[in-house]
């Protein structure tokens, strides 16, 4: 899938960057919010003030085509609506520019495709938007509905999708034809993967911000701030794509997998240290701070544990709205003690009638793909086993039952042609990023 793939990570693309939203951002250290356009975007738009709704006014005119004050609205709504974010005005200003950046980005792409003799058929946008439908498990006359019924509509997200397959056509005409993977890359590469057997790799994101003696104990304060923020709820992508200024701001300082060996001693001796899921920092690097985040480990060509597959029943039950605290921590104790004396899957549901709780079955869950509180728990479970209770009050409280374990097979050399493919990828998405950076900096776009 290509990194533009935005309609297959609707839920994650403006939002993955913004999900924080709810929370307010550390004054420290400043940054322009539309510094990474690369189009000179004002600080204050007239559509972030008070405006009737009712008027059309265009925000920006990207090559001629306009983009209104009602586009970005029903953008957003859709965004805040599908990731069920809570925002105080100022965060709603930050998120509606990020989301005029989406929307001049889309807009391009599209005015690239068609510039190339490149069209979008209705029947392409009507696939991919049942697509979409579906995975809220709904027609895509339900997903209008719902669409209109947040304050959003059916033409943002088709626009959106409208953006992306131009986006891709123009890539599978301009730019994959063109970009070749030779056996000697491929050999080297499979040649390194052999010496690195066994060796431990980390999948990483990081926050790096320069500093010198001046400033140094006001960069660690503001990454102090960062981690408060993030204990709460925010996102590390999020301060990595607004902040950091490494040269993987942009994804999120995704770092991907990289060996100790590829990093500074100290960033190197940190990762070894920390758990999956867990932010350590702030840590002194050549030049500056950087915070990171281990999102997952693994030992190269070496079977993963985590890779089992698990075959679970979780069973559910929900707090009454109208219980007070006393009584909603009295089903919580109830609920823990009772599902504590399930013996084996083939219990599960005696004990569930009892307590009027949900059971949901799920065969093929793998286990990096859980919380990460619950993967150690998981692995060190024996089948028939259950989890402690875990979630919210608010939400539902839940436990796991382990029915079943599929261990993962020793791992083997990928095959060369799934490396030729992957290195492929890589290189069209680099030149993607340039295509689309040229088109930025080339745009005539017209603010009102």
């Amino acid at each position: 899938m290509k990194r533009f793939a935005r309609i297959g990570v609707l839920m994650t693309g403006i939002a993955t960057a913004t999900a924080l939203m709810a929370q307010t951002v550390p004054d420290e250290p400043t940054q322009d919010a539309t510094a990474d356009t690369g189009l000179d975007l004002p600080a204050n738009l007239q559509i972030f003030g008070h405006q009737d709704p009712n008027i059309r006014k265009p925000t920006a005119i990207v090559n001629g085509s306009v983009i209104t004050g009602t586009d970005v609205d029903q953008r957003l709504a859709m965004v805040v609506a599908l990731n069920k974010l809570k925002l105080d005005p100022k965060d709603e200003d930050q998120l509606k520019l990020q989301i005029l950046r989406s929307l001049i980005d889309e807009t391009l792409e599209i005015q690239a495709a068609k510039q190339d003799d490149i069209s979008v058929s209705t029947d392409e946008i009507a696939q991919a938007y049942t697509r979409v439908a579906q995975r809220f498990n709904k027609t895509p006359q339900e997903l209008s509905q719902y669409l209109k019924e947040i304050g959003s509509s059916a033409y943002s997200l088709q626009h959106q999708i409208q953006g992306e397959i131009a986006w891709n056509h123009v890539l599978d005409r301009k730019v994959s034809p063109f970009v070749n993977v030779g056996d000697a890359e491929v050999k080297a590469i499979l040649d390194r993967l052999k010496a690195a057997k066994g060796t431990e790799e980390y999948h990483l994101k990081e926050i790096y911000l320069p500093a010198t003696a001046s400033n140094e104990q006001q960069v660690i304060e503001s990454m102090k701030q960062m981690l408060e923020k993030m204990k709460q709820g925010v996102p590390f992508q999020y301060f990595a794509k607004n902040y950091s200024q490494a040269t993987t701001a942009s994804q999120g300082g995704d770092l991907g997998w990289v060996r100790p060996a590829m990093l500074p001693n100290s960033l190197a001796d940190a990762a070894a240290s920390m758990s999956v899921g867990q932010v350590a920092g702030p840590v002194q690097v050549p030049g500056g701070f950087s915070l990171i985040f281990l999102q997952d480990k693994r030992q190269v060509l070496t079977a993963d544990p985590r890779d089992a597959v698990l075959s679970l029943r979780q069973v559910t039950i929900s707090i009454p709205k109208d219980s007070t605290k006393e009584q909603a921590q009295s089903i919580a104790q109830n609920f823990a003690a009772e599902t504590q004396k399930i013996q084996g899957c083939g219990g599960v549901d005696k004990i569930a009638q009892q307590l009027h709780a949900e059971v949901v079955d799920n065969d093929s869950v793998q286990v990096r793909s859980l919380p990460p509180q619950l993967q150690d728990i998981m692995l060190k479970m024996k089948v028939g086993e259950v989890t402690p209770p875990f979630g919210s009050l608010e939400q539902g409280i839940r436990v796991l039952v382990l029915c079943g374990r599929d261990d993962p097979k020793a791992a083997s050399l990928p095959s060369a042609e799934s490396i030729r493919n992957a290195e492929e990828q890589q290189r069209v998405n680099l030149r993607a990023e340039r295509m689309l950076r040229d088109l930025r900096r080339d745009a005539v776009i017209e603010y009102r």
